[in-house]
């Protein structure tokens, strides 16, 4: 009982400040000791350490460990398993759409919503973020992204070029964004994912020229030096200060605007480092259930409210963001399905007393650890006290029972309440949704038949090539959702010795030819990165209109054909984007 008194006290406290903004970091792939503050004397952010000095600092805070989990983990307060997120691709990451998101919430308490960065929860509308609760949108919603300069990117559903080294663009345009909030007095939400220092490991000269010519013996080093890759690990760091970077860029914004103090800002990771680099000593980077993989800063500054310099040890999770968010701005998270976080906002003003102790999970496919304030258990069933050994070295199943016990329990009980949801993933991708007039469709999602071949064996910014004979073809399995008029363009590349293939594209019994005319022939985008890449690399691509199909709602197979193939290949494909030109109601 006490515990709810307070918080209603707290509520009420908190409440005294009208609709606070809110500005959320979320970086991608860079580790728990990639910040100067958690003591890496190989890089200097200061903008990130100074949100952390001028408000709270949560010492044991837990992600997933990989990015889409995370983000749908941030986005719903609720296990990833649980929103129907199992992967990074083919559909995987997308949550259910029956979830609620925090920009749900602030869209309908009033707020105006923006995303800027890599979304990884979801292309086609409505798994798009205009469908979660966001007004605005630029950025890319596939996983990695294969080239970081003036690439493709999205502005609410639009395909445009870039401006510049992406994580530049996205901070120009989150500026933007909460410029004209301010100037239409509306309280923002920005959400800002950035997708660095995710590879390929580009960054501009200016950051790069800094790293490029240390020796990795002058520096502070991981616990397994002998796998440092040397160009990996340079560019990651300079990666890592280019952020920090646009982070003071939207803090100095904040300030000149005079909303700083009305503004909570938040800044985590969505995974363990990825690479061998300096991390505090910790088991375990990106993909492992361990310490290393699992652990990342959680600093949120409000001025108005958070003293400065606050440290909170109690153990804490991304699950807990959303309905920490929501209290800090008064607005109630009546939601069907129960959260799996809590509201860290006692904490954060330093009321500590009456917190529950709690046991965190970490998952990510069949491998279930758990954590809580002192212990962790591994997913094989080894268990370490974290206090005592924070580099998950000494075995401690014998000397503690009980603990071993109590988190096998916990692990079952993960197990078989939550794990069971993980069902077969029958979702096809949506194409034409009423409250949208595009759709795109990417290779990505594509499956190919015959001798065609993907790109790359990551499928997230893949386009398919090697497509020499005329029964091979791709498909995808979809949901028309709006019969109508549909102009429909196809983004590709073809030397001129190709040129002549004939394309058809069908669907439930319609279908639409077109020929391949235009000379589209552009290199590979290399010559960028700082280490040579296991991604493949991407072109840019360009578009043809195909023309114009009528098409009736329903569930069926779009496929992509090649009737006639004149040259070596037909093409290489990239993506089809949909436009509804006129709705027809069948």
């Amino acid at each position: 009982m006490r515990i709810v008194v307070f918080c209603l006290c707290f509520f009420s406290a908190v409440s005294l400040f009208s609709k606070p903004n809110v500005l959320v970091f979320l970086t991608d792939d860079q580790g728990w000791g990639d910040l100067s503050i958690n003591g890496n004397s190989n890089l200097e952010t200061p903008n990130l350490d100074s949100i952390a000095r001028g408000g709270a600092s949560f010492d044991r805070f837990f992600v997933c460990p990989v990015c889409s989990p995370t983000r749908a983990e941030f986005l719903t307060g609720r296990h990833h398993v649980r929103s129907g997120v199992y992967h990074t691709s083919a559909g995987g990451e997308r949550m259910d759409l029956d979830e609620i998101t925090i920009a749900d919430l602030f869209q309908k308490a009033g707020y105006t919503t923006g995303a800027f960065g890599k979304w990884h929860n979801g292309m086609q509308y409505p798994y798009h973020p205009l469908g979660r609760g966001f007004d605005y949108f630029y950025g890319f919603c596939s996983g990695h992204w294969g080239h970081y300069y003036d690439a493709l990117m999205e502005r609410n559903g639009e395909l445009i070029g870039g401006q510049g080294y992406c994580v530049d663009d996205f901070t120009t345009e989150a500026i933007s964004f909460i410029e004209r909030s301010v100037k239409e007095n509306k309280p923002f939400f920005a959400y800002v994912p950035y997708n660095t220092p995710h590879s390929p490991m580009q960054v501009p000269d200016r950051w790069w020229n800094k790293f490029k010519d240390i020796e990795l013996e002058k520096m502070l080093r991981s616990r397994n030096p002998k796998k440092e890759d040397r160009l990996h690990l340079l560019a990651a760091l300079a990666m890592c200060e280019n952020i920090d970077w646009n982070v003071g860029r939207l803090l100095k914004k904040l300030d000149n605007l005079k909303v700083a103090d009305d503004t909570i800002v938040v800044f985590f990771h969505d995974n363990g480092p990825n690479g061998t680099r300096w991390n505090g000593d910790m088991e375990g980077r990106k993909g492992s259930t361990e310490e290393g993989g699992t652990r990342s800063p959680l600093f949120i500054k409000w001025p108005k409210v958070i003293e400065s310099g606050t440290q909170v040890a109690e153990v804490s999770s991304v699950l807990d963001l959303l309905p920490t968010l929501t209290e800090l701005a008064g607005i109630k998270n009546n939601l069907d399905k129960p959260l799996d976080g809590r509201s860290l906002a006692p904490l954060l003003v330093g009321k500590n007393k009456g917190w529950k102790p709690r046991t965190l999970i970490s998952n990510w496919k069949h491998k279930v650890g758990a954590r809580n304030q002192r212990f962790r258990l591994d997913y094989k069933g080894r268990l370490y006290d974290m206090t005592n050994d924070p580099g998950q070295r000494i075995v401690v199943n014998q000397k503690f029972p009980a603990v071993f016990e109590d988190m096998q329990k916990a692990v079952h009980q993960f197990r078989t309440d939550i794990m069971v949801e993980l069902g077969t993933d029958e979702r096809p991708f949506v194409i034409g949704h009423p409250d949208v007039t595009w759709s795109q469709v990417p290779a990505r999602d594509g499956t190919a038949h015959g001798e065609i071949e993907r790109s790359n064996k990551f499928p997230n910014c893949s386009y398919f090539l090697n497509w020499k004979n005329e029964e091979d073809f791709i498909s995808w399995d979809i949901e028309l959702s709006q019969s109508g008029i549909y102009e429909v363009e196809l983004w590709y590349a073809c030397p001129s010795k190709d040129l002549g293939a004939e394309i058809r594209l069908t669907f439930n019994g319609k279908s639409l030819r077109a020929k391949i005319a235009r000379e589209v022939d552009p290199p590979l985008l290399k010559g960028f990165d700082r280490k040579p890449r296991m991604e493949g690399y991407v072109k840019k691509f360009e578009p043809m209109t195909m023309g114009q199909v009528e098409l009736t709602n329903g569930s069926g197979q779009l496929k992509l054909e090649a009737l006639e193939i004149p040259g070596d290949q037909a093409m290489e494909f990239r993506l089809l984007m949909f436009r509804r030109i006129k709705t027809l109601e069948i």
